[in-house]
C-alpha cells in the first residue's frame, strides 16, 4: 500500500490516531475456532489463574477482570463459559502482524502495548481521516482476522479517550475522531467517561481525585494544570493539558536502551529439589538470553530469586535472591546460564517447597557500549556468537526449543506419569497455529 504525502504541512491540529484490538486474546482465538463467536470466551493467566481476557458476551455476564478462575469456574459451567489457557506464542506473532499492516498507514507509529499502537496522522491533510481510519479497519480485518477501534484526537490522551469512545457506541462503528466534532460534542463525551478510565489514573488515583470532586474526564479537563502538578506530578498536569488539546507526550518511535529483562515463572506444582529449580532457572534465562540477542544488547549482571508460596505459615516460607556481576558483559545463554546457578547456589535452601523463581538482567549495552576484557578470547567469543546465532535461527524456523540447553532437562510426554512440574498449568491451551509446523489448522 502506497501513502500519498503531497501536502506535508504540519497542520495547526495534531492529529494521532489510537488502534487497539478488541479483545484481544478472545480475538485471536475466534480467528481460528469460528465456534467461539457470539458466545462467552475467556482466557486464563499463567497457570490457569484468573481470568485475563474477556468477549463481550463474558463481560456481559459480569466476569470480572482479574476474576480467580478456581472461585468462578462453577459459574463459568452453569453458563457455558468457554475456558482458554493463555497461548502467549499465537498472541505475540498476531501482534506482530497486526502492527506490520498499520505501518503501512502512517510512517510514524509507536507501538504502545501488544495490541495498541499510535499513529501520527498530522499531514494527511488530503484525506476524511474518519474514512481513512474505517480503511484501516477493515484492511487489519482482512489481513488478520482482528477486529480493532480507531479513536483520533489533537493528543495521544485524547486519542485514548475517543478509542474508548469507539469501543462503547456502537453507531459509530468502530471509529470515533474527535478532531471532526464540535468541542461541545468532545466535551459530551467526557463528561461520560469516569475519572478512572482516563490514561494513567487508574483506581487509587482516582478516589483521590474524587476527594477533589473530580469524578469525570471531563472534570479533570477543566481542573487546573499548575494545581494538578503541585498537588499529584507533573505527569497528572501533562494529562490535563493533553485533555485540553495540547500535545505534551510525542510518540517515541525510537525507545532509550533498555535497562532491563526480567523473566519470571510460577510453577505449576511445588519444586523441593535443586536440580528441577535449575531446569526452571535455565528456561527462564534462556529466554532472556533471546530478548538480548534479538536487541542486540549484552548483560553486565544477572540476578536470581526464588520464593515458596506467600500462603504458607510463616515457618515454612523463604524468600531469597542473589545478584552476580558479570566479567565480561555477554547475550551468550551458556555463559548466563552458567552465572544464573552459581546465584542460585548461594540462595537454595533444601527442605522448602519453592513456587517461584525469576531472573532479571541488567547492566545492559550495546556491542559499542560494553567495555571489553583485555583478557577475553576473541576466537572462544566469536565461537559463542556463532553458535548463539545458529541456535536462535534453528529455532525460529522449526519452533521454539527444538534446539535446547541440555539443563532445561526433557519435558515427558502429556500423557505420561511424571511430568517437569515447574512447567505452566497451561490445560485448556490451543494450538499455537502460526508458530509450530505441527500445530498448524486443519481443515477437512
Amino acid at each position: 500500500m502506497q501513502i500519498e504525502t503531497a501536502n506535508l504541512q504540519q497542520p495547526a491540529t495534531r492529529v494521532i490516531a489510537l488502534v487497539d484490538v478488541n479483545n484481544f486474546y478472545v480475538s485471536c482465538e475466534r480467528v481460528f475456532n469460528p465456534k467461539l463467536r457470539n458466545r462467552p470466551v475467556v482466557v486464563l493467566s499463567n497457570n490457569d489463574g484468573c481470568v485475563i481476557s474477556r468477549s463481550a458476551e463474558a463481560k456481559a455476564l459480569d466476569i470480572a477482570m482479574g476474576a480467580p478462575w478456581f472461585q468462578i469456574r462453577k459459574f463459568a459451567e452453569q453458563e457455558n463459559v468457554f475456558v482458554l489457557s493463555s497461548n502467549y506464542a499465537l498472541y505475540a506473532d498476531m501482534s506482530n502482524r497486526v502492527m506490520s499492516i498499520l505501518r503501512q498507514f502512517s510512517p510514524l507509529q509507536e507501538i504502545y502495548s501488544i495490541d495498541e499502537s499510535f499513529l501520527d496522522l498530522s499531514g494527511f491533510t488530503h484525506v476524511d481521516l474518519t474514512d481513512y481510519a474505517q480503511k484501516l479497519r477493515q484492511t487489519v480485518l482482512q489481513g488478520t482476522g482482528l477486529p480493532v477501534c480507531v479513536g483520533i484526537g489533537s493528543s495521544k490522551t485524547l486519542a485514548k479517550m475517543a478509542n474508548h469512545c469507539a469501543k462503547q457506541q456502537l453507531a459509530l462503528n468502530g471509529v470515533c475522531n474527535f478532531n471532526a466534532l464540535p468541542e461541545t460534542d468532545v466535551d459530551a463525551s467526557l463528561r461520560e467517561i469516569a475519572v478512572g478510565k482516563v490514561w494513567g489514573i487508574g483506581r487509587a488515583l482516582s478516589k483521590k481525585m474524587h476527594e477533589l470532586e473530580i469524578f469525570t474526564a471531563y472534570d479533570l479537563k477543566r481542573s487546573d494544570a499548575a494545581t494538578m502538578r503541585s498537588k499529584f506530578s507533573v505527569v497528572l498536569e501533562k494529562t490535563v493539558r493533553e485533555l485540553n488539546g495540547t500535545t505534551c507526550l510525542e510518540l517515541e518511535q525510537i525507545r532509550g536502551p533498555q535497562q532491563q529483562i526480567l523473566s519470571t515463572r510460577s510453577f505449576g506444582q511445588t519444586v523441593r529439589d535443586l536440580q528441577t529449580l535449575q531446569e526452571a532457572v535455565t528456561l527462564l534465562t534462556t529466554r532472556a538470553g533471546e530478548k538480548l540477542r534479538q536487541r542486540q544488547l549484552f548483560a553486565g549482571s544477572i540476578h536470581v530469586y526464588i520464593r515458596t508460596s506467600p500462603f504458607r505459615d510463616a515457618g515454612q516460607q523463604y524468600d531469597n535472591g542473589f545478584n552476580i556481576d558479570l566479567h565480561t558483559p555477554t547475550n551468550s545463554s551458556m555463559r548466563l546460564v552458567e552465572a544464573a546457578f552459581k546465584a542460585l547456589g548461594q540462595i537454595y535452601r533444601p527442605g522448602y517447597d519453592y513456587m517461584k523463581a525469576g531472573i532479571s538482567l541488567g547492566a545492559l549495552a550495546t556491542a559499542q557500549g560494553q567495555q571489553q576484557d583485555m583478557f577475553e578470547i576473541s576466537d572462544t567469543h566469536d565461537k559463542s556468537v556463532r553458535l548463539m546465532q545458529t541456535i536462535d535461527s534453528i529455532n525460529q524456523k522449526m519452533g521454539r526449543a527444538t534446539i535446547k540447553l541440555a539443563s532445561e532437562g526433557v519435558q515427558k510426554h502429556k500423557q505420561a506419569e511424571i511430568k517437569q512440574p515447574w512447567r505452566m498449568k497451561q490445560e485448556m491451551m490451543s494450538p499455537r497455529y502460526t508458530t509450530r509446523w505441527d500445530e498448524l489448522l486443519q481443515v477437512n
